[in-house]
């Protein structure tokens, strides 16, 4: 796995690398994701469409404070990941 995916379903952002899928609340606003600007190690740089603004946004996602909630290994979950692109089914 060295692709994770991003998206959003509702009111969650969800974030999937390999079996694993992490479902985040979002922003109440946000319609969709719309490309990745970077990716850091867990730290996501995103242009976001929201319903209240025309313009894309940048949003900011840090993943790392999310997988220490849910007691995962960051280091083991996030560096076998070298990009990240937005994908919706």
């Amino acid at each position: 796995m060295d692709t994770a995916y991003l998206s959003s379903v509702g009111r969650y952002t969800i974030f999937s690398a390999g079996d694993v899928e992490l479902k985040i609340i979002a922003p109440y606003s946000l319609e969709r994701y719309e490309r990745v600007v970077e990716w850091d190690n867990g730290y996501l740089v995103v242009m976001a469409k929201y319903s209240h603004n025309e313009k894309l946004e940048e949003e900011y996602i840090d993943l790392i404070p999310v997988l220490r909630n849910l007691l995962m290994d960051e280091e083991k979950f996030l560096n076998p990941i070298k990009k990240v692109e937005v994908r919706y089914a």
